[in-house]
């Protein structure tokens, strides 16, 4: 009983599989963020681009 008690606590695959998931995570949350700022970015320069050129899509 004992053995099994010891080989279990040497078992790392599932905290090995919990970072993975937080450093996924983190990675998800970054890209986001990243999309977010760069759709906000865009979407004000086409409004720019718009109202500037106006006859443009004429």
């Amino acid at each position: 009983m004992s053995n099994l008690f010891a080989r279990f606590l040497k078992d790392e695959s599932g905290a090995t599989a919990i970072e993975y998931g937080l450093i996924a995570a983190l990675i998800s949350v970054a890209i986001i963020a990243g999309i977010r700022t760069l759709g906000g970015n865009l979407s004000s320069t086409f409004n720019l681009l718009g109202t500037t050129m106006p006859d443009a899509g004429k």
